[in-house]
């Protein structure tokens, strides 16, 4: 039996270049780095912002294990029974009692088993409950099950981000945020064992403003007036990381940020190991 779990996490996919970048790349990246689970966020698949449940169908069946979600998984009301219904799919835990779908799961990762919790931010974001103290509950209730522990931490702030890595440093195998769409060089595994980076970016086009069309962002800030966005489209990037969790004590062994870029010669694969603790 293996040690570890290698999971593979893929940043925001934005629209349809992020969908098409996905699963063109994904076959590739399974073989360079042969994970035992997939998780992506899938939050804005769908046209930018949200997500459907056909898009979640087709997500899933390119070969993704687990989708997470965010603030903007209740784009598209009409979701909300899918989200019930997929256990596949999750959507951030410290919104209120009530709210569709899950917030965490356990899942197979090879020869063990996983648990994958969504959480959001507070800071620029919607107010909902407390993420540090919704952890902790969620935590006496899956160490239980599992030592081995990935959160996906949905945040604007980049300080939140960092403050809640730390604050569950050696309880989690991993924390990888996501929302900025914009991939930080701040992958690290933590004094106790905690593979941690505050965005892993995105899967959408790269000449863009964090997915959307450059000259719509643009106008908008130029004149304060409201401005529909689309997402781009051209020359797509998929951006995540990949990280190795021990089986046994729950913590991680490596974290590596990555950047895969499919051209007309094939895909290219530009990865950076994280920094180990001293």
């Amino acid at each position: 039996m293996s040690d570890v779990a290698r999971v593979l996490f893929l940043g925001d996919i934005v629209g349809r270049a992020g969908r098409h970048a996905v699963q063109h790349c994904l076959p590739f990246l399974k073989k360079e780095f042969a994970p035992d689970i997939v998780i992506a966020n899938g939050e804005n698949a769908a046209g930018g912002i949200g997500i459907t449940a056909d898009i979640a169908t087709q997500l899933l069946e390119s070969g993704i294990d687990v989708l997470t979600t965010g603030n903007h998984a209740w784009k598209e009301k009409a979701v909300y029974p899918y989200l019930d219904a997929e256990p596949r799919i999750l959507r951030p835990a410290n919104y209120p009692p009530g709210a569709p779908g899950r917030g965490w799961a356990i899942y197979p990762a090879g020869e063990h088993r996983l648990a994958v919790v969504n959480l959001s931010g507070r800071v620029f974001m919607d107010l909902v409950d407390c993420p540090f103290r919704a952890i902790d509950a969620i935590l006496d209730e899956v160490l239980c099950t599992t030592p081995m522990v990935l959160v996906d931490f949905h945040a604007e702030a980049t300080s939140e981000a960092q403050a809640f890595g730390w604050y569950v440093d050696g309880r989690c195998g991993a924390v990888i945020g996501t929302h900025t769409h914009v991939q930080t060089a701040d992958a690290r595994i933590l004094p106790q064992g905690t593979a941690y980076i505050t965005d892993a970016g995105m899967c959408g086009a790269l000449d863009s403003v964090i997915g959307m069309q450059v000259e719509q962002v643009v106008r908008k800030f130029r004149s304060q007036l409201p401005v529909k966005f689309e997402a781009a489209r051209g020359r797509p990037a998929v951006q995540g990381v990949y990280v190795e969790i021990d089986a046994g004590s729950g913590r991680a062994k490596q974290i590596q940020r990555f950047q895969a870029l499919p051209g007309s010669s094939g895909i290219v694969l530009r990865a950076e190991q994280g920094l180990l603790p001293e």
